[in-house]
């Protein structure tokens, strides 16, 4: 299909995407959107930045815009939304609103982080769309605040997110609140195997929609990584940011604590730097963004959680100052940059301890990231590894005796997830 007008839109809602500046429809729109708007259950797998906010956005406000109108019950929602993250629910709830404000459709959020109040106060008027987190939801349920009732729409957007953070308990108090019959969307950027569980459970004859394998980077990205001793790490960074002041860099940090460091020590330097984590408000979190986005901020560093729902086109850049301990993380960091079809550069600081973790994100990529600087402690294709971790052996008084990726539980593929979801909650 070459443009939207060809999924049979309604009027309206093709007079909003003409206004919000689409003309072509990317690769999981194309597949995903005419299963959807044929009622099917849709599971999608594609990368960050493809466009899947408007893969089920657009079936979506087309089925509630084709249902008879009037006042709405209170409490009532038609359509709800679950994301990971308050980010990533505020980002997916404009985007909506993009295409659904001038429908006569409700479009509301409730997120943590914010006035529960207001939220009891906007949800005692019924809404068509709810966008919400899965924990400030379920306080909602439990106050009696929302009816889930009359939901027939139900999607799951980051769903790998969800369950790396814990969210299946609550997934599973929320689902048998929900009307039924239903149609489900279940969206993803990378499929473990925990997704097909997930998809057996709450879809129905799910018709599979993938634009592009598991852990596949963008297409635009240039990728890279440097070779060297944790504690030079911040003197690369310095460099790398002195290269481009005004290009809009994302740092990826491994802690809440560790990003905020960081943060200090690049505005001590000059830098115009802010950061976003779980220890960061709510109001806190939205003006960083905001700020960045504008850029007025050059350098926002963040953890993992803090930054899923970013997306910001102008992001040129992206730093893994500490490699993620879970290699699925590596490709949502780096699809932060090139975005909406630019181009973008992906670096990565990878330290001795770190080479293990290094290596299973090769391996999750299928890919050897081209080195900028340093020698590799990983062997090359063909040879075994070296110790398990790949890190070099090093003696006498500097050595590093902080190594947790030398047998590091956490590295590891087999790891407990239930180990996984405390550590991603700590380091949000």
């Amino acid at each position: 299909m070459s443009n939207f007008e060809m999924f049979g839109l309604a009027p309206t809602l093709k007079k909003a995407i003409d206004a919000a500046g689409f003309s072509e429809p990317t690769p999981i729109q194309q597949e995903a959107i005419p299963l959807a708007m044929q009622g099917r259950d849709v599971m999608g797998l594609a990368q960050t930045g493809t466009g899947k906010t408007l893969a089920f956005g657009l079936p979506l406000i087309n089925s509630l815009l084709s249902q008879p109108s009037g006042k709405r019950p209170a409490k009532s929602v038609k359509a709800l939304v679950l994301a990971p993250t308050r980010e990533l629910a505020n980002q997916i709830a404009e985007s909506l609103w993009a295409l659904a404000g001038k429908t006569g459709l409700r479009v509301s959020t409730v997120v943590g982080g914010q006035s529960i109040g207001r939220q009891i106060n906007m949800l005692s008027k019924g809404t068509d769309i709810l966008v919400a987190t899965p924990g400030r939801l379920i306080d909602l349920m439990d106050r009696g605040s929302v009816d889930l009732g009359s939901v027939r729409y139900l999607v799951l957007d980051e769903a790998d997110q969800m369950l790396d953070l814990g969210f299946i308990h609550a997934l599973r108090k929320i689902a048998p609140k929900l009307g039924k019959p239903r149609q489900t969307m279940l969206f993803s950027a990378t499929m473990p195997k925990q997704m097909e569980e997930l998809s057996q459970a709450y879809l129905s004859d799910p018709q599979r929609v993938q634009v592009a394998p598991p852990g596949k980077a963008a297409d635009k990205v240039t990728q890279s990584v440097h070779f060297i001793d944790r504690g030079d790490k911040p003197a690369l960074l310095r460099d790398v940011l002195s290269n481009d002041l005004e290009a809009l860099t994302l740092v990826f940090a491994r802690t809440k604590h560790g990003a905020e460091k960081l943060m200090k020590k690049l505005v001590a330097d000059g830098y115009n730097a802010a950061s976003i984590h779980g220890n960061k408000s709510q109001g806190q979190r939205d003006r960083a963004i905001k700020a960045f986005r504008e850029g007025k901020i050059k350098t926002l560093v963040a953890t993992d959680v803090a930054a899923r729902g970013i997306d910001i086109p102008g992001v040129a850049y992206v730093i893994n100052y500490d490699l993620p301990e879970v290699p699925e993380n590596y490709v949502h960091r780096i699809g932060r940059t090139a975005r909406a079809g630019r181009e973008g550069e992906a670096i990565a600081f990878c330290a001795p301890d770190e080479a293990n973790l290094l290596r299973q994100i090769q391996k999750l990529m299928k890919i050897e990231l081209p080195v900028a600087s340093g020698t590799s402690p990983l062997p090359a294709a063909g040879e075994k590894p070296n110790r398990g971790s790949g890190a070099p052996r090093r003696r006498g008084p500097a050595a590093n005796t902080n190594k947790p990726a030398e047998g590091h539980k956490s590295g590891k593929p087999g790891q407990s997830r239930r180990r996984r979801q405390s550590r991603n909650r700590n380091a949000a």
